[in-house]
């Protein structure tokens, strides 16, 4: 029996371990604005006034500190007192002066610590070279993510007889120019499990793996690959992958008064997925479906992607000032999800300042915000026949009804009316419901084009006064302050897509005409960036490392060509995702062993020129439906209303409930992402907690019971059981050494009865690396 194996994490390590371009990003887009914001007026090379001998605006600045010495200890957030100072622990350290500044952003800074304040290294010298070479965009667009990708000609090869298509030509190329040679074909077993998993998230069943198996004709393996593609369980899986881009919850801020269906645009992505809908319409429905005419009422729940954006809390018994900040806070967040999301283009660094690194200006934000100015997020119905306009003007008088009830309550001491006043106030409400036509039928988180006014309401007080229908330009927020407003804006695309003057946009928002430019202008990015992303997740690493910055700041690409080639033939081919999964799990160099190579090892550790197929560890969702499926318990409806993630669900993970700030604790332990940011990849970690949960949880106790079940624990002769547990979780027979140390086991003269050891002994086999990896 192979016994499971982990690593322990050390300690002080945070659980997310990201490489340097990836912290740099988290850095860019998350930490500098907050420095720039709070610190850099008197810590940087821009301060009048050099406070305390401390500059921010560089690494060697951070780590040489000012006059109290030292601010950040890297990877120790307690020992930093940069952290103190933010969280206002020390009553003569308390930064900065103007006031606490909001818990997001200390967790944050929080955050950047434990990962050990990952900074530009050049500092501030840097940023002012990389901003000069920025303002020529004629520079800027030959950079090698802009230019539209072209198909390529095949490199010529030595080996002539192994490719089986042109992504393999590219890969041979590199494999021979780094004198490395392709691994040996994996067998079939090994292939139908690779497949199975990579394309529907489930381990095959032993009839699958028998029937490919005695197929021998030469289409077999073709006909795996369109037998998966037709399976519900594809859109269910790769419907997942992008619900971690979208952040998706079914649970949002506790404070909403929502009684829409998120679930509803999780169920959308997933059938998007299982049609085969082309890329193109994909974006364009998620960011403006109700602005497209061929699109219908059944499309509403597209809107998700910007229906479910984290929306903050607003406390209006706050000054305008302090409400404007929260709400260009969520345009940052929406700037920031759909930019690397489609693009891969961290825009949200230039929220305070040109980006330092990538040819995107101030300006180009605050025109990209002028269009998330202009939507507000809404409850929609998805019923037919309903009076849209009056049922969303009805939801929101509620809502503002409501809030009038929290300012009647917060008011102390009481206003002798207050109980009076709250009682005619529910009745309004109650009276709204009734009449409004479907008041409580199905709706779905969307959006409507609609912007805000923020106004003051007496002192220290503020409203908001929302026009539906109405467009607004955004002037320039200098050093990301709305107080500080330099030129109006006009909503439009990034300067560095267009050759002469930007087109605005004109109708509504702008969110259609946004989304055509993503797909339009911006195709050079967003074709290479989904092409790239299915590449990551079949093979375990993208040709690009950082799936979501395709900027200067990113890695570059380890084959450029085959990258170019891919996105090119993926336009050409109408942007079916399909047809990109076939060229790739068709190629030769996805159907290699995973088996190591001492030789190949030593010139080339990290598999980057793919002379293997790499090992890869099961998400926690995958994980976790095997184990529900090679017991029989896995209930496989489609879609619906998601339920807790107890031990009592049977459904795929993909229909439990995912709440926004509290993640089931299976979940955490295993890599899900937080969902309140946009998530490009797994940060995969291996903790004593994951081993723990094995051992002891009564999730993998109850799944090793139901498998004793199925395989007639009971009665069946242990050969037998061991025989058919090895087929069904490891497509393979047991070698003789494993049916020897399962009969040890289990013929023990242990204190456990017979039916408790096969259920502890099944229990190892569901959690060791062999059920938890794909070869």
């Amino acid at each position: 029996m192979v016994a499971l194996t982990f690593t322990l994490s050390l300690l002080g390590v945070p659980n997310v371990t990201l490489t340097d371009a990836r912290g740099v990003e988290f850095f860019e887009t998350r930490i500098r604005p907050v420095l720039h914001a709070r610190c850099y007026e008197c810590h940087s090379s821009e301060a009048k006034d050099l406070h305390g001998g401390l500059r921010l605006d560089s690494r060697a600045g951070l780590l040489a500190g000012g006059d109290t010495g030292s601010v950040i200890v890297p990877g120790s957030p307690e020992k930093s007192l940069l952290i103190r100072a933010v969280r206002f622990e020390d009553p003569d350290l308390e930064m900065p002066p103007s006031g606490k500044i909001p818990e997001r952003e200390i967790a944050l800074l929080v955050q950047w610590v434990k990962m050990g304040a990952p900074y530009p290294e050049n500092g501030a010298g840097a940023a002012r070279r990389a901003e000069r070479a920025r303002v020529d965009l004629a520079t800027a667009r030959s950079f090698w993510s802009f230019p539209m990708p072209q198909r390529r000609p095949l490199p010529k090869v030595r080996d002539t007889a192994w490719a089986r298509g042109r992504v393999d030509g590219f890969v041979l190329a590199q494999l021979e120019k780094q004198g490395l040679s392709p691994s040996p074909p994996a067998d079939r077993r090994t292939l139908i499990r690779r497949a199975t998993f990579d394309l529907t998230g489930l381990p095959p069943t032993p009839s699958e793996v028998a029937q490919f198996l005695a197929d021998e004709s030469l289409q077999a393996y073709e006909n795996l690959i369109e037998r998966l593609l037709r399976s519900t369980a594809y859109g269910e899986r790769w419907g997942r992958f992008w619900l971690d881009l979208a952040r998706y919850c079914d649970a949002p801020a506790p404070w909403s008064v929502s009684e829409a269906k998120p679930y509803l645009y999780r169920d959308w992505v997933v059938q998007a997925f299982n049609d085969d809908m082309p890329y193109d319409e994909f974006v364009k429905r998620q960011l403006a479906t109700d602005h497209m005419e061929e699109t219908g009422r059944e499309d509403l729940p597209a809107l998700g992607f910007l229906g479910l954006s984290p929306v903050y809390w607003k406390e209006l018994r706050l000054s305008p000032e302090v409400i404007k900040t929260i709400i260009a806070e969520e345009w940052e967040e929406r700037i920031d999800t759909v930019s690397r999301t489609f693009l891969g283009l961290t825009a949200a660094c230039a929220r305070c300042h040109d980006h330092k690194f990538d040819p995107i200006t101030t300006q180009d934000y605050y025109a990209l915000a002028g269009v998330f100015a202009s939507t507000q997020v809404v409850d929609r119905p998805v019923i037919a026949g309903v009076d849209e306009h009056n049922w969303i003007k009805a939801h929101a008088d509620v809502v503002a009804l409501k809030e009038e009830i929290n300012l009647i309550k917060a008011v102390r001491p009481p206003p002798a009316d207050a109980q009076k006043r709250i009682k005619e106030i529910n009745g309004k409400i109650e009276h709204i419901r009734e009449s409004t036509p479907h008041f409580h039928g199905l709706s779905t988180k969307a959006v409507i084009d609609s912007s805000v006014d923020v106004l003051p309401d007496g002192p220290n007080l503020t409203k908001l006064v929302y026009k539906p229908g109405v467009a607004s330009d955004i002037a320039v927020q200098i050093r990301g302050n709305p107080s500080s407003l330099g030129r109006v804006m006009p909503r439009r695309f990034f300067a560095v897509f267009s050759q002469a003057e930007p087109v605005t946009f004109k109708n509504g928002s702008g969110r259609l005409e946004l989304a055509e430019a993503i797909v339009g202008a911006g195709a050079p990015l967003s074709s290479r960036v989904i092409v790239n992303r299915v590449w990551l997740h079949h093979f375990g690493r993208g040709l690009v490392e950082t799936p979501s910055n395709f900027g200067v700041q990113g890695e570059r690409p380890s084959h450029p060509e085959l990258l170019d080639d891919l996105a090119a033939s993926f336009m050409t081919n109408g942007w079916s995702i399909k047809s990109l999964h076939r060229r790739l799990m068709l190629s030769a160099t996805y159907r290699q062993a995973s088996a190591p190579d001492a030789d190949k090892h030593a010139i080339d550790p990290d598999n980057r020129w793919w002379w293997r197929m790499n090992r890869r560890r099961l998400e926690v969702e995958a994980w976790r439906d095997a184990m529900l499926e090679v017991s029989g318990e896995l209930q496989r409806q489609v879609g619906g209303p998601p339920t807790d993630l107890d031990d009592t669900h049977r459904r795929r993970t993909i229909y439990g409930t995912i709440a926004r700030r509290d993640i089931h604790d299976m979940l955490r332990l295993h890599d899900f992402p937080e969902p309140t940011a946009h998530s490009p990849g797994r940060d995969l970690t291996t903790t004593p907690l994951q081993q723990l949960f094995v051992f002891n949880s009564s999730f993998m106790r109850q799944r090793a019971a139901a498998l004793a079940a199925r395989l007639h624990g009971d009665d069946a002769p242990f050969e037998e059981l061991v025989e058919n547990a090895y087929q069904l979780l490891y497509v393979r027979s047991p070698s003789p050494e494993e049916q020897q140390l399962a009969a040890q086991f289990l013929q023990s003269d242990a204190t456990q009865t017979r039916d408790e050891l096969r259920v502890q002994y099944l229990q190892v086999l569901l959690g060791n690396n062999e059920f938890f990896f794909i070869d």
